[in-house]
């Protein structure tokens, strides 16, 4: 494998895991996942065009407004998109009352509003994002590599580092563990889960517009741009384990990996086909994930 395609492939799979990212944080509290995701990549990179090259923010300026955007974009999906259909509020989840498939169609349903919304108002072309990142390569042992290129995976294993030690050392993070551990005896503690669930959804929605803050310069800014993304990364999730915050991380690394590297030896399409073909087998001979762990219920 070159360089370039383990450039390409790292890229690509750091986005994929801040998203799968998402996807877990909000599994493991409630039991539920956002199936717009995709859209929420696409929000970031289009607000981050609309701030920083039509209204000419600073950067420094652009990135929090566009991420406390983001944040409360998740806080709406929850309490208007999710929590209505889950059962017994958000925390009904999958394993409550209610039907699953309806806060699963109305996040989906959401996502299709949302990039039909920016189509309508920034349009159906795509357009170039500034960057003094992605602006000229360095060469690196032959190869051209844009600074982008390095801050994308560099962000994404800053970020799940973050995520680990706020886990580990935070009030908030310990209360997160406890509620994915047995949501009804963290209740009883006295840890309001119901805030948990609306926290995990903000961070979700602001992981994913920060992946499309970071991928806006290198892809450019288009409304449909999030849809494979969110796809993907769902997929990535799903083979590392959803459950499994470090699974999601190395999975989402891997797709993109073997993506670049169907790309560069096979046909384009054929990267499609490998890459959900592996979702199947891996479902088909590990259902948990392949770092996932199977709860136990107990009765």
């Amino acid at each position: 494998m070159t360089l370039s395609i383990l450039v390409a492939g790292l890229v690509t799979g750091s986005i994929y895991g801040l998203l799968a990212l998402g996807y877990h944080l909000t599994f493991i509290v409630s039991r539920t996942v956002n199936f717009s995701q995709g859209a929420s990549l696409m929000v970031g990179a289009v607000l981050l065009y609309q701030t920083n090259v039509v209204w000419g923010l600073s950067a420094w300026l652009a990135v929090p407004l566009v991420l406390g955007v983001c944040a409360l974009f998740g806080l709406l999906i929850e309490r208007f998109a999710v929590r209505p259909f889950a059962g017994g509020g958000a925390a009904g989840g999958m394993s409550g009352g209610g039907e699953p498939i309806a806060w699963l169609m109305s996040t989906i349903a959401l996502g299709i509003v949302v990039e039909n919304a920016a189509r309508l108002s920034f349009g159906k072309e795509s357009r170039s994002l500034p960057s003094v990142l992605a602006a000229s390569p360095m060469r690196v042992m032959g190869a051209g590599i844009y600074p982008i290129e390095i801050l994308i995976p560099l962000a994404g294993g800053l970020i799940a580092l973050g995520l680990w030690w706020l886990s580990r050392r935070s009030l908030a993070g310990r209360a997160l563990l406890a509620a994915a551990q047995n949501r009804e005896a963290a209740a009883l503690q006295g840890i309001d889960v119901q805030r948990l669930i609306q926290l995990t959804y903000a961070l979700s929605t602001a992981l994913a517009g920060l992946a499309g803050i970071l991928v806006a310069p290198k892809l450019n800014v288009a409304a449909g741009m999030g849809t494979m993304f969110g796809l993907k990364a769902f997929a990535a999730a799903i083979i590392g384990g959803i459950g499994s915050a470090p699974g999601c991380l190395i999975a989402g690394l891997g797709y993109g990996l073997l993506e670049a590297l169907i790309a560069a030896t096979l046909p384009s399409a054929w990267r499609d086909i490998l890459g959900f073909a592996l979702v199947i087998v891996v479902l088909a001979i590990r259902p948990v994930g392949l770092f996932g762990r199977a709860r136990i219920e107990k009765v």
